[in-house]
C-alpha cells in the first residue's frame, strides 16, 4: 500500500521537484518505507510506499522496459501472479517481483481494457511518454482514494486532498454543497468532495488528461441487472468457493498478515476460513468499549479463543474521542457524523505498534447480504405501509434494537411519529432511505443564513431521486436499498472516513475479502430471500459457516457497531466542545450559527436522553469546526516534517 501524488502542466517550474516532495510529505503516512519522483518537461509524479509485496526491488515509479509507461501506484492488484504468467506468455519482460510492474505491462498490452483483469483494490497513475496522457483509474468499490483538481492550467491529483493542496496552484476551499451533502447523505455524492473544485475519480471509473482534456468513463457498475436461479445448497457452495478463493488472495503478502476480530458474524467468518485455509498462528485484533452499551469484548474473547488466535485488544476510553478529535479528522478530510472512526483509528494503531501492516477486514457483507437493519426497516415500512394505522406492524421494529433500551420502551404512538416518516411513499427509488435523510438533514438548520442563502433551499434528495430512478427502479425494494447504501454510504464514508484513511493513517492496509468483485456479482445476482429470509439477515453467509463458527455468534442479535458521542464529549473536563464550539470561533468560520449552537448544547446537557439527531449534530459542528481550522485556516494539524527528499526516476 502506497500514496501517489503529482501534476500535469505546461509550464514545468525549477520549483517542482520541491513541490512534489512535500505533495508526498504530507501523505508520507501512507508510505513510509520509501519514496521515489518522476520529473520531466511536462510531468511530475511520485509514490510514498508501505512495502508489502517484493520488499526488495518494488520501488516506484517504475516503467516498461522501453521507457514509454510510467506507473505510481497504490494498492494491491491480488490476482497479478497470475496476470504476469499471461504477459510472459506475450514476451514480457520483468524485472521485479511487484504487482506494480504487472500493472503498468497489463496497460501497455491490453489499454483502459486491463481493469477487467485486475482483481484488487487500486488507484494508480500511468504516464504515457509517446502521447503525453495521463491515465488514472480506481477500483471498483472505491477501497483506495484518488482526488484531482484542474486549476489555472494545472492538473493536479493525489492519493488524499492534503497532498493536492501542496500544490501551490491550488486554492483552499470549503465547497458548501458538499456539506449540505454531508449533512444529508453522510458523505458527498461522488464526484464531490467537502472542498470546492476538488473531485474524486468514482469508485470504477478511470480519467483520462491529455492536452488539457479531460475525460471521466466508468468501467465497471455496481447493479443487480442479472438474476440466476439456483438452490440455496447450490448457492452456499458458490459461495464458498467464491469467498475462500477471495481469501486466498488477500492473504498474498511478503509480511504477516492479521485479521480484525469484532465477534460479530462477518469477522469471525473471515477468521474461521483463514485458520482453515492457512492454520499457523493467525494475530487477530479488537477493540472494546469502556461504555458497556458499546462493547462486545467477550464474544472477541470468546472467538479467539474458539480459534486459539494470538489476539490482541485495546479498550477505548470516552476521553479519547476528544484526545483523537483533530488527529482523526485531519486524516477523514470530510466532516463525520458518527465517532466510529476514532476506535478504528486507535484499533489500527494497535495493529501498527505490534509490528504488523496488513489486515483482513470484513466490510461489504452487510451491504452485499442484507445485513443491516435499514434493509429490515425497509421491508417492514413496506408491510407496515399496506394498514397504516396498524397497532401491531410497527412493533416489528421494535425486533431491529435489542440492544437499545429507549426501543424496547416505545409504543406504538412513539414508533409511528420516528419510523412514519413517508410512509406510504413507496414509489420512491430512495424509500428505505428517506428516513435517514431526513433525520440528518436536519442537521442543516443549525446552518448560518449566510450558507442557507447561498444554497438557496436545495432538495437534494429531490435531485438523487432523479438521477437514479431509471436506473434501480426495475429493483426490488430490497436491491434498491443495497444499491444506496453501497454506492453512496459504503464508499464514501464506511471505506473512507472509517476504513482506508483512519487505517493508512497508522500506515495499515486493510484488504476486504467480500468486496471481491466475483462475489459481489454472484451476491447481486441472488434472490433476495437467500439473504433478507424474513428478518434473519446474511441468511447464505449464516447457512455457509453454520458449522465452522461458534453457535452463540450464530444465532445473536446483530449488534451494530458504534461509538460514544454526547457521553465522550460533554463530559470532557478540558472544556473540548465549548471551546471550539465558542461563539467567536464559529462565526468567524461563519458555516454554523452560534446561537443555534448554543441551545442544541443547553438542550443535551439537560436532557436525561440524547437523541442520535443530535448526536449528529454535534459531530457534524465540531468536526466541521476542525477541519475547516486545520485545511482553510493555516492548512496546520500535523507538525510539518522536513521535506522529504524523493529519489528521482525518470
Amino acid at each position: 500500500m502506497c500514496g501517489i501524488a503529482g501534476f500535469i502542466s505546461q509550464h514545468i517550474t525549477p520549483d517542482a521537484k520541491r513541490t512534489l516532495n512535500a505533495m508526498l510529505t504530507r501523505i508520507h503516512h501512507r508510505g513510509p518505507d520509501e519514496c521515489g519522483l518522476y520529473l520531466s518537461d511536462e510531468a511530475c509524479f511520485g509514490n510514498v510506499r508501505l512495502s508489502i509485496i517484493d520488499l526488495a526491488s518494488g520501488q516506484q515509479p517504475l516503467c516498461t522496459p522501453d521507457g514509454r509507461f510510467w506507473i505510481a501506484y497504490n494498492g494491491e492488484v491480488f490476482n497479478y501472479p497470475e496476470l504476469k504468467k499471461d504477459l510472459e506468455s506475450k514476451g514480457h519482460v520483468f524485472r521485479t517481483n511487484c504487482d506494480t510492474e504487472v500493472v503498468v505491462h497489463m496497460y501497455q498490452e491490453y489499454g483502459v481494457a486491463c481493469l477487467n483483469l485486475l482483481n484488487g483494490q487500486f488507484a494508480f497513475s500511468i504516464w504515457d511518454t509517446h502521447k503525453k496522457e495521463l491515465f488514472l483509474a480506481r477500483d471498483r468499490m472505491g477501497i483506495r482514494p484518488l482526488y484531482y483538481t484542474r486549476q489555472k492550467g494545472e492538473f493536479v491529483y493525489g492519493s488524499e486532498i492534503k497532498a493536492i493542496f501542496e500544490h501551490p496552484s491550488v486554492e483552499r476551499k470549503i465547497d458548501y454543497r458538499g456539506l449540505r451533502q454531508v449533512y444529508t447523505f453522510w458523505t458527498t455524492l461522488t464526484p464531490n468532495t467537502a472542498f470546492e473544485d476538488v473531485f474524486e475519480v468514482p469508485p470504477g471509473h478511470y480519467a483520462l488528461y491529455s492536452h488539457g482534456q479531460l475525460q471521466i468513463k466508468p468501467y465497471w457498475n455496481f447493479n443487480f441487472d442479472k438474476k440466476v436461479s439456483l438452490t440455496i445448497e447450490d448457492a452456499v457452495g458458490e459461495f464458498r468457493t467464491l469467498f475462500k478463493d477471495a481469501l486466498s488472495l488477500r492473504m498474498r503478502a511478503d509480511v504477516p498478515v492479521a485479521a480484525y476480530l469484532s465477534g460479530g458474524l462477518d469477522s469471525t467468518s473471515t477468521t474461521a476460513f483463514i485458520k482453515q485455509m492457512f492454520p499457523e498462528a493467525l494475530n487477530t485484533f479488537s477493540i472494546g468499549f469502556e461504555e458497556k452499551d458499546f462493547d462486545e469484548s467477550d464474544f472477541q474473547k470468546e472467538v479467539a479463543d474458539y480459534f486459539n488466535t494470538r489476539h490482541h485488544s485495546v479498550s477505548f476510553k470516552n476521553d479519547n474521542v476528544v484526545d483523537l478529535f483533530d488527529k482523526v479528522i485531519w486524516h477523514t478530510e470530510i466532516p463525520v457524523l458518527r465517532s466510529a472512526p476514532f476506535p478504528m483509528y486507535r484499533l489500527s494503531k494497535l495493529v501498527r505498534d505490534n509490528g504488523i501492516k496488513v489486515v483482513i477486514t470484513g466490510e461489504g457483507a452487510d451491504e452485499m447480504l442484507g445485513g443491516y437493519n435499514i434493509f429490515k426497516e425497509t421491508i417492514i415500512r413496506h408491510f407496515w405501509s399496506r394498514i397504516p394505522n396498524s397497532k401491531i406492524r410497527p412493533l416489528l421494529l421494535k425486533k431491529l434494537y435489542p440492544y437499545m433500551p429507549q426501543m424496547q420502551g416505545a409504543g406504538n404512538s412513539m414508533l409511528k411519529l420516528f419510523f412514519g416518516y413517508k410512509l406510504q411513499e413507496k414509489d420512491s427509488p430512495a424509500y428505505s432511505h428517506l428516513l435517514r435523510w431526513n433525520n440528518t438533514g436536519r442537521i442543516v438548520n443549525h446552518l448560518s443564513e449566510d450558507v442557507k442563502s447561498l444554497l438557496n433551499g436545495e432538495k437534494l434528495v429531490d435531485s438523487y431521486e432523479s438521477q437514479i430512478k431509471s436506473r434501480i427502479d426495475a429493483y426490488s425494494p430490497l436491491n434498491k436499498a443495497q444499491y444506496i447504501e453501497s454506492t453512496i454510504f459504503m464508499s464514501g464514508y464506511l471505506l473512507s472516513s472509517q476504513g482506508d484513511r483512519v487505517a493508512m493513517g497508522n500506515s495499515v492496509e486493510g484488504r476486504y475479502p467480500f468486496l471481491d468483485h466475483r462475489l459481489i456479482e454472484f451476491c447481486n445476482s441472488l434472490p433476495d430471500e437467500f439473504k433478507l429470509k424474513g428478518l434473519n439477515e446474511k441468511f447464505l453467509l449464516k447457512e455457509v459457516v453454520k458449522d465452522v463458527i461458534p453457535q452463540s455468534v450464530l444465532k445473536r442479535p446483530k449488534q451494530a457497531y458504534r461509538a460514544p458521542i454526547a457521553q465522550a464529549l460533554l463530559n470532557d473536563k478540558n472544556g473540548f466542545v465549548d471551546d471550539i464550539l465558542n461563539s467567536s470561533r464559529v462565526k468567524s468560520i461563519g458555516v454554523f450559527n452560534s446561537e443555534s449552537i448554543g441551545s442544541l448544547l443547553t438542550k443535551m446537557r439537560k436532557s436525561p436522553t440524547i437523541s442520535e439527531i443530535d448526536n449528529m449534530a454535534l459531530m457534524a459542528m465540531l468536526s466541521t469546526q476542525v477541519l475547516h481550522e486545520q485545511y482553510i485556516g493555516g492548512f496546520r494539524y500535523l507538525k510539518d516534517s522536513e521535506v522529504r527528499q524523493g529519489v528521482v526516476r525518470n
